[in-house]
Order: structure tokens, then sequence, then C-alpha cells
């Protein structure tokens, strides 16, 4: 029976641990905002930027995994090259080790309470007291989840102790480095944390049931036990993210078979040439070295490597979506980047369809636009208008579908910024339907013999060709449009529709037309005053914040 409860006590020192880790991670990540992304988009001009960048964000985060998910979505949506994205990986692999010197330093050579019981203490008092203020309600996460990562030490390491009272380990010590290799790569697949492996290791060896050696082979172990996240993560994946994935996996094993040979020599330069005595600072060091060394063996063959990598998987791409293919809803913010980003291809895709239907000059649109690239690999060029509103359509229904499971992940703020996105696409998508319903007007308009209804229409193709150049102009940019300046093109609109008729049955009086070309033109300019109308609103919910996508709706003419 005791054995059985210091068992448990184990057992609850591991997922005391896993627990802690969560509250950092998702503290920083939140305390951090975007700051992390935008630090990671910026350093991946260079390689070596790449690596510093990986490692830093990965050392403050303390989560390889969470980097590397992040990183392999904007890899799979183009935002990263798949070289860069390999070299923040690598990266991410050497900070991960930040945490274990965190461990060995203070978890087992410090007293416990002094700090533990303090930040448990205050975290908990700010959570009950001013637990409302985002910024504090993520303060108290992280002083909770760093006191309770030294008190699930505590508990592992008093575990360990009372374990090894009532069982006889000296049956392990004969084994060979390849079962306590192949043992930490186990540990590793079954929690899905290298860091935990390190802690359990680090216990082990303070207390005695393992030696230097075995401890080194464990935490080899799982330097490869830790790539399967990633690589579940990338089946189904596009292309790219899969090219990645088999990267990062070839590393770690590169990585770990290469260090399991030179391991013995390894650790004797640790202990004689490092002069380090200490074996939990020993097993860190070991840890740290040889990511490092593995980086600088590495890193000169990464252009050939990537070469390499490129042989491996075909470009089938199935989906419609150009950007959430490669998002996961376990990290709320990129998904919802990347759902802005599909948002502004979706509206991008649709004026490019209507100014096509119209007969209006889009090139403006597609010079130096960074979504070319992916309608060439698309072929959307290639399509009919019916088979481009039908991409549309097909496009729409995996936003909506990808709206629906990243809606219960996020924040309030986000929560808001998703819904503004989804009017946007709704709003586009009517745009492009209404264009859709008077296409055979638009044919019959624009090849009439009779002046006055092929002048009517040509006024309208112009002032909806001004208004798609105002609009697209600020959606290439990205920059914010003027509420001002947009009000007044949409208020602008409602005004002309009924002087616009007016006008044409002025004229019409004079003019000799059928009552089916009544109908046309009446029909043509209703539906086409829809779509403009539609437009406008998705670019307001699209380029303008909460506050002046609000006042925009009071202001409007309805």
């Amino acid at each position: 029976m005791d054995l059985y409860v210091h068992i448990l006590k184990l057992c609850a020192g591991i997922g005391l641990f896993l627990f802690a880790m969560y509250l950092i991670e998702q503290s920083l990540k939140k305390l951090s905002g975007r700051n992390f992304k935008i630090f990671l988009q910026r350093t991946t001009k260079n390689t070596v930027g790449a690596v510093a960048g990986g490692a830093i964000v990965t050392g403050i985060l303390q989560s390889s995994s969470m980097v590397s998910l992040m990183v392999l979505a904007f890899v799979g949506a183009g935002v990263f090259t798949m070289k860069n994205a390999l070299a923040i990986i690598l990266g991410a692999n050497l900070g991960t080790t930040l945490d274990s010197w965190l461990v060995a330093t203070l978890g087992f050579n410090t007293n416990i309470e002094v700090i533990a019981y303090p930040a448990v203490f205050s975290g908990g008092l700010l959570l009950i007291l001013f637990g409302k203020r985002e910024f504090i309600q993520y303060l108290s996460y992280f002083l909770l989840g760093f006191g309770l990562l030294f008190i699930s030490l505590s508990f592992m390491k008093t575990a360990m102790v009372e374990y090894i009272q009532m069982y006889d380990f000296s049956i392990y010590a004969g084994m060979p480095l390849a079962f306590f290799l192949m043992t930490g790569f186990f540990i590793t697949l079954l929690v899905q944390s290298s860091s935990v492996t390190m802690a359990l290791t680090l216990t082990a060896l303070h207390v005695g049931v393992l030696d230097f050696p075995s401890s080194a082979a464990i935490v080899l172990g799982s330097e490869t036990g830790t790539t399967i996240k990633l690589l579940l993560s990338g089946i189904g994946g596009t292309a790219a993210k899969k090219r990645v994935v088999l990267g990062n996996l070839l590393f770690n094993i590169f990585l770990t078979v290469l260090a399991f040979i030179f391991i013995r020599p390894m650790l004797m330069m640790i202990t004689d040439g490092l002069k380090i005595s200490d074996p939990l600072i020993g097993l860190v060091a070991f840890s740290s070295i040889t990511n490092f060394a593995a980086l600088l063996i590495f890193l000169p063959f990464l252009n050939a490597f990537t070469k390499f990598l490129e042989k491996f998987f075909k470009n089938i791409d199935a989906s419609t979506a150009a950007f959430i293919g490669n998002a996961t809803v376990s990290e709320p913010q990129t998904a919802l980047d990347l759902f802005k980003r599909e948002t502004n291809y979706f509206i991008y895709n649709t004026m490019l369809l209507n100014m096509e239907q119209l007969g209006c000059d889009a090139a403006f649109l597609q010079k130096d636009s960074a979504f070319l690239p992916i309608n060439k690999r698309k072929k959307i060029m290639q399509k009919s208008t019916d088979e481009k509103y039908d991409f549309l359509k097909m496009l729409q229904g995996e936003l909506q579908a990808f709206y629906l499971m990243l809606r219960i992940k996020l924040s309030d703020e986000q929560l808001t910024e998703l819904n503004q996105l989804t009017s946007a696409i709704r709003n586009s998508q009517y745009a492009a339907k209404s264009m859709k319903d008077i296409k055979s007007n638009i044919s019959n308009l624009n090849h009439s013999s009779k002046n006055l209804k092929f002048n009517f229409f040509l006024d309208q193709k112009n002032k909806t060709e001004k208004l798609y150049h105002d609009l697209g102009a600020c959606l290439i940019s990205l920059e914010q449009i003027d509420l001002e300046k947009l009000l007044q093109a949409y208020n602008n609109m409602e005004t002309n529709y009924n002087l616009t008729l007016n006008n044409f049955y002025n004229e019409a009086q004079s003019v000799s037309l059928e009552d089916i070309d009544l109908t046309t033109i009446i029909n043509f300019n209703r539906e086409l005053l829809s779509s403009n109308r539609a437009m406008v609103l998705a670019i307001k919910d699209f380029l303008l914040n909460e506050e002046q996508s609000l006042s925009f709706n009071e202001k409007r003419m309805i």
C-alpha cells in the first residue's frame, strides 16, 4: 500500500508540474499579446536571426511545442519560408533548455518555501481581489504557475526518496545506455513534454536513482519524443507543413544519434574539462551543449537540407482556403491572424470577380498583390465566372466551419474581431451573389444597340470601377480607411440611386423602349446598388475597428 501511495504522489507531482507549465505558458502568451509573433516575423529576415528569435521566444514562453505549432501554421500560410521556419524551430529546441537551468539551479538547491509559497500566496490573493482585470488575472496565473512548479518538484523529490527506500533499483544498474535512451523517448511520448522528462530525470539523479550517463541518455531520448506532437499536427496539412515537420523530426533524430555516439566523451568534457562537479548542473549543461553543437553543425547545411525536403510531398491542396488550412484552434491568436488574412483573400477575389463580370479593368488589384501567386497556384484566373463564384461559396463554407471551431477558444475582444471578420465575409459574398444575379442584365445592356441602355450601363460601370479602385487601394495597403470618406461613398450611392433612376425615366420619355428594357435597367440598377453597398460594408467590417464600425452603422443612410 505504501508503494502505491508513493507512486500516486509521484504522479501528482507530474500532474502539478504540467499544470504549472500550462499556467506559465498561458499567462506569458496572454501578457505578451502579439509581440512574440511580430518579433518572430521580424527576425526571419536571415537564418541566424530566425534561430535567435526561436531560442529567445521559447526561452521566455518555455514551450517549444507552442512556438513550433505557431511557426508551422505560418509556414503553411506562406508567412515564413520553409528554411527560416526550420531555423526558428531549431532555435526553439535550444531555448527550451532554459527551464531546465531554472529547475536545476533553484528547484533542488534552494529552500522551496522561500520561492514557492510567497508566489502562490501572491498569485491567489491577486486573482481573488483583482482577477477581473485581464492583466492582473494573467499575472496571477504566472505567479501561481511559478510557485506550483517548485511545489511539484518537491512532490516528485519526496516521492522519489520514499520510493527508492522501498524498491531495489540496482537491477537497472547494468542496463545499457540504449535502454535509458528509449525510456526517455517513451516518457516524453506519454506526457508530451520534454520539460517533465527533464524534471523527472533531475529528481531521479538528485536522489541517486540514476547515475550521470543514464540520466543523459534519458534526456537525449526526450529530444526525439517531443517531436511527436508536431508530427501529428502535420498530418493532413499542406506539403510545406509536412516538409517542416519532417525536417524537425530528421534534425532531432540526427541530434539524438550523434550525441548518443559521443555521449561518454561529452560527459567527460563536462566533468573534467568544464570542472562541473554538480551532476544536476552537468545534466542541463549536457542538454544545452548538445542542442547548441547540433545547431552549429546543422546550420551550414540548412540550404541543402531545405532543397532535400522539397523532394518530399507533392503540392496537392484540395482545400479552397489559402491560410486557415494551416491554422489550429489550439493556438487561437495565430488562428485569428490567419483567419483575417483569409478574409482579406476572400474580399480580394470577390472584387476581382465582380469587376470581371462588369467588364472593368482590374489590373490595379493584381499588380504586386501578395495573393497573385496563390491564385496562380490554384489556377483561379483560368476558371469561368461561375466556377469562381463556386470557389467563393466553398471558401465561405470553410471559413464558417472554422469560425464555429475557433469562436469558443477566444477571449471577448478576440471574438468581437472574429465576428466582424465573419460579417465582412458575409457582406462580400452577398456582393458577389447580387452581381451574379444580374449577369444576364449586364450582358444585355453591354451589347445593346440602344444608346440609352448602353450609356446607362457605361455610366454605372464607371462609377463602380471608381468605387472599387478606392476600396481596393485600402484593401491592398491594409491601411485603416478614413471613416468619413467611407461614409460619404456609401451615402452617395444611396443618394444617387433614385437620382440616377429619375434621370433615366426623364430620358426614356423621348425614346422608344420595350417594357422588358425598363425591367432590365431597374433590376440592374437595384442589384448593382445592393452589390456595391455590400462591398462597402465588407471593407468597413474588415478595416475599421469596432468603435468606428459602430459609428459607421449609426451615421449611414439606410
